[in-house]
């Protein structure tokens, strides 16, 4: 049996990078699928690949739109008949700072990343209750832990992060586990990468204690694990998933640099 063998999952934002890596972990491990995304036809594809149609279900959601949740909780119901996990991992960037924010990318990316969220739960929460419980995981970011350049992303991460606090104690009587993760640089879909400013990539990989970017499937293993039995004592966590960034980050580049001021020093 697999780990989440008879688990039906629900994973908005599922055609990009991690949603990819997440529907392919969680299909071989014995779970049936809700797929949903702006995207229909990367869905179509993304399905064709899983080679399992008979417990892959897919939908085109805007998860800022409540309707779309509405249908997507119904589709839950009427194809599998219920509903275990939900990984909130649809998202979107805004890429402003303060002094230039536009109030209507502000508010898209709140609603994407933070209201999207809140509607998931909204709706999905009663139907994994009634399904004898389960988990729901929030795709938070490390920029929910710290200082990030994208006011608007840096935000909703940092309310999604509550979020999850609050909706791990609201649900805990219905059986409901709820935690978020916070991904750090992942060498993931051009998501993050298209107008990222030169070199930034290649700074951040530098900054991360275990010299190396994360993968889609570092992501997914951890999504697994949350989404599994074997979490089942663990709620409103917040789990970072950055190489060591977070906790590290600036003790390693102290070092790195304290190293570079001895040599220059010495010569």
């Amino acid at each position: 049996m697999g780990r989440l063998a008879g688990k039906i999952i629900l994973i908005t934002g599922a055609s990009g990078g991690q949603g990819i890596a997440e529907a392919h972990a969680f299909l071989a491990e014995g779970a049936s699928l809700i797929l949903t995304d702006l995207r229909l036809a990367a869905l179509e594809e993304l399905a064709k690949a899983l080679r399992h149609p008979e417990r892959v279900a897919i939908a085109e959601q805007n998860v800022s739109h409540e309707p779309d949740w509405e249908s997507v909780i119904a589709l839950a119901r009427t194809r599998f008949g219920g509903l275990h996990v939900l990984v909130n991992n649809a998202g979107t960037l805004s890429r402003q700072n303060i002094a230039r924010s536009e109030v209507s990318r502000w508010d898209t990316t709140l609603a994407v990343n933070l209201t999207g969220a809140m509607l998931g739960m909204k709706h999905a929460a009663p139907l994994i209750r009634d399904s004898g419980g389960g988990s729901i995981v929030n795709v938070s970011s490390t920029a929910g832990l710290g200082a990030h350049y994208d006011a608007a992303y840096t935000a909703s991460k940092w309310g999604l992060r509550g979020l999850t606090k609050t909706a791990s104690a609201e649900f805990a009587e219905w059986n409901v586990r709820v935690n978020s993760i916070h991904p750090g640089q992942i060498d993931d879909t051009s998501f993050f990468r298209d107008g990222e400013r030169s070199g930034f990539t290649e700074a951040v990989r530098r900054s991360i204690p275990l010299q190396r970017s994360g993968t889609p499937l570092d992501c997914a293993k951890l999504v697994l694990f949350l989404a599994s039995d074997e979490s089942s004592f663990i709620t409103g966590a917040e789990i970072a998933i950055d190489g060591g960034s977070t906790a590290g980050g600036l003790l390693f580049l102290r070092g790195k640099l304290q190293n570079s001021l001895a040599s220059d020093n010495f010569s």
